[in-house]
């Protein structure tokens, strides 16, 4: 190829990309021309209530009331729960040794028992 060709091509290539940057302009202006975005229009901000978060403080502190008063009530119940579970196993060994006979039995007739 001589360098009249390669300029000739060279040339054309320019025309046709000068043609194509017309076009996208014509799209872009025509898209601003029809289709206009409408502004979003602002969210009206809330105003701060007071009420709103003293009453959210109000719950959440009677909840923890509750679940503290929960918590003590459940551990009451399993140290009694303990000590009577303890309580039992004493007695359970005592009748399995055969030293406690009945309610009846008390330490003063026991040894007045054993002296007759």
């Amino acid at each position: 190829m001589t360098d009249i060709e390669k300029a000739a091509r060279d040339a054309v290539e320019a025309a046709d990309n000068a043609e194509l940057v017309r076009q996208i302009a014509a799209v872009l202006a025509a898209q601003q021309l029809i289709g206009t975005h409408p502004q979003p229009v602002p969210v009206p901000r809330q105003e701060f209530s007071a009420t709103k978060w003293l009453v959210v403080g109000g719950v959440v502190v009677s909840v923890g009331l509750v679940a503290a008063l929960f918590a003590v009530a459940i551990a009451i119940g399993a140290i009694c729960a303990t000590a009577c579970l303890l309580v039992l196993r004493g007695l359970w060994a005592d009748f399995q040794k055969g030293t406690r006979t009945g309610s009846a039995a008390t330490p003063s007739s026991r040894s007045l028992t054993s002296l007759a």
